[in-house]
């Protein structure tokens, strides 16, 4: 397994590198279709891009270029300017409230979306006992389960395939689970069906799906996101037992007053409780008539008590431990930030979007800060929703793969956007 870097040289093109401007993903692009023109087209293997040769002259007439020469601005038409939001560049989250804002920052290049995949990577929640036995027989992935037992002290296989339920489903065990088992499924599908990895635009994982699609795009290494992972698994489940909380799903309807409801349970909680510092806020923006709050189990009792007031359809409490994604979090970051210093961050060569703001990232420094960000901040997968599909209604929609167990991504895209449903497989784990 070889990094970009790595693949550079084996172009002899370190030299050029080291001459590039600060645009770097432009010079990735420049590297990338020069490889291309020299019979190499760029494969993922385990959390990082190598070169392959071509296997035939055939292959040439249909060379793919790679997904950074797609998005290089270069290339696009000069009539046909594309905004990026300004404010991200600068590291800053984005208001992105309303649906009209996001739909001017959907970038898609001028080439057949049909032609193009995007990649999802499920998060905690999506586990079950027997995940990873239909990836097996893939080359690599007992790889890769081996080196993530080595790395965590324990036999992260036996416990994805035998259990127990009850373990499996602890924190500090699903999130690393969850995460190998992605990159595992990557592997099949690049095995399976290698025109889905070569032709990919852009990728997003649900909270620690995001890992996942940081490591497909070669942004952060299989085994320095691990180690990360474990920091983290362990630094949010000791935030959850110093304070009784969890995570309930919500229904909502036109009607429904969701923030005046948290409002009113955090007023509750302070006012006829005594309680300092009450939490009660959305934690995942799943669909438009979907979120998941969390916060203090005295603010979650008193809505399952009072949710009809605020016109709430239905709600369900999630069988987890700690309200993840809100303030309840905070004393997990700053472990997190400590074990993500320690490890290197590249540019992802495939864009990956963000769960703090929707956007992708284009900066390593981006990358550190969001996701020691993420842990105490919301979820915002339906605003990365609508940025990955909004398009004319005329206009094609590329093929969406989710990588990793579970089809709990595939459900929410089906309700935020059912022609780009239409296009969707989850690959068996």
């Amino acid at each position: 397994m070889y990094s970009l870097r790595l693949c550079l040289r084996s172009l002899q093109l370190l030299p050029k590198w080291k001459q590039c401007t600060k645009r770097t993903d432009s010079v990735l692009s420049a590297f990338i279709s020069k490889g291309v023109q020299n019979g190499f087209t760029l494969y993922y293997t385990s959390g990082h891009m190598c070169n392959q040769h071509s296997q035939s002259d055939d292959d040439a007439s249909h060379t793919v270029l790679s997904p950074d020469k797609l998005l290089d601005e270069a290339t696009l038409p000069k009539s046909d300017p594309v905004e990026f939001p300004s404010d991200l560049a600068e590291g800053q989250a984005p208001n992105i409230a309303q649906k009209q804002s996001q739909k001017k920052h959907a970038f898609r290049p001028k080439i057949d979306p049909k032609d193009t995949t995007i990649l999802l990577f499920p998060g905690q929640g999506s586990q079950f006992v027997g995940m990873g036995q239909q990836l097996l027989d893939v080359p690599g992935v007992e790889e890769l389960y081996s080196k993530a037992s080595d790395i965590l002290g324990y036999d992260l296989l036996e416990l994805c395939l035998n259990g127990p339920s009850e373990k499996l489903n602890q924190t500090v065990h699903c999130q690393p689970a969850v995460f190998v088992t992605s990159i595992a499924a990557v592997e099949k599908l690049k095995h399976t069906c290698p025109w889905a990895i070569e032709h990919c635009i852009t990728a997003a994982g649900f909270s620690i799906g995001e890992y996942a699609a940081l490591v497909f795009s070669g942004a952060i290494s299989y085994e320095d996101a691990l180690k990360v992972i474990q920091v983290r698994a362990k630094a949010m489940h000791e935030a959850s037992l110093e304070t009784p909380s969890g995570m309930m799903t919500v229904f909502l309807t036109h009607r429904t007053k969701l923030k005046y409801a948290c409002f009113t349970a955090r007023r509750y909680c302070t006012e006829v409780l005594k309680m300092d510092n009450a939490v009660c806020s959305i934690a995942n923006y799943l669909y438009p008539e979907c979120k998941v709050i969390a916060g203090n189990n005295q603010a979650l009792e008193f809505l399952e008590k009072h949710g009809k007031e605020f016109a709430i359809s239905r709600m369900r409490k999630l069988p987890v431990s700690g309200a993840f994604h809100t303030d309840l979090m905070k004393p997990a970051q700053q472990h997190l930030k400590e074990a993500i210093k320690h490890i290197d961050i590249e540019t992802p060569i495939i864009p990956v979007h963000s769960n703090v703001n929707g956007y992708k990232y284009k900066h390593p420094k981006a990358i550190e800060r969001f996701l020691v960000d993420q842990v105490s901040e919301p979820i915002k997968w339906e605003q990365t929703m609508h940025i990955l599909y909004s398009r004319p209604e005329s206009e094609d929609f590329p093929f969406t793969y989710e990588v990793g167990p579970g089809k709990q991504l595939g459900q929410i895209l089906q309700r935020t956007n059912k022609k780009a449903f239409a296009q969707y497989e989850a690959v068996p784990v």
